[in-house]
């Protein structure tokens, strides 16, 4: 049904959408790992650095890092012959720039919950497993397949020979059903698709 806050431009927006937005917002992966390696990579490559310039300075070089020689290749070599490098190491730091803002996939579908402070979620494969066995549970489906998709939640069911259209309905509703009680806050749309044995 179809509301005049819904079609009016600036309408408010529902507490069911909210909660998604909330929640997929605290669900987001971290990209920790990623960052842990840059900030590793980087501590003891410029640790090293600095300790051999203090070191050389100091009139007794560590020897870790050839400072000299890189210093030489440095001004013997021309913009032309380290252009490669340079565009390498700028697209290397523009992708650790992506990976630091873009956020992650996240492994957990947002669960409708009472209290707006919680958030829970449901794994990918979890919610796969619940409707897959929904679907089953109709008469006359074998086996069956969930996909979980951004815009759809594809089921697709197999049966015999004397299946109807009627059992697509069955199963929809099922699935459907069992979408509603698990309380996912998702958006997606069911689409449930027929193969018989043999076809």
């Amino acid at each position: 049904m179809t509301t005049l806050q819904q079609i009016l431009p600036g309408a408010a927006v529902t507490p069911r959408h909210t909660g998604l937005r909330r929640a997929s917002r605290v669900l987001r992966p971290a990209r920790t790992v990623p960052g842990a390696l840059v900030a590793v990579t980087l501590t003891a490559g410029l640790g090293v650095t600095s300790a051999e310039v203090v070191s050389g300075l100091l009139g007794s070089p560590l020897g870790w890092v050839p400072v000299n020689d890189l210093v030489e290749l440095a001004g013997r070599t021309a913009w032309p012959q380290t252009s490669t490098a340079a565009l390498t190491m700028a697209g290397a730091g523009a992708l650790m720039l992506l990976l630091a803002i873009l956020p992650g996939r996240s492994r957990l579908l947002p669960v409708e919950t009472s209290d707006p402070l919680i958030v829970v979620g449901i794994t990918r494969s979890g919610l796969r497993r619940t409707l897959c066995a929904a679907a089953q549970q109709v008469t006359g489906v074998d086996k069956a397949r969930v996909r979980l998709r951004r815009r759809t939640i594809e089921v697709t069911v197999m049966t015999g020979a004397e299946s109807s259209g009627a059992m697509l309905r069955q199963v929809g509703t099922a699935v459907g059903d069992r979408l509603s009680g698990v309380g996912t806050l998702s958006t997606a749309e069911v689409v449930v698709r027929l193969r018989r044995r043999g076809a």
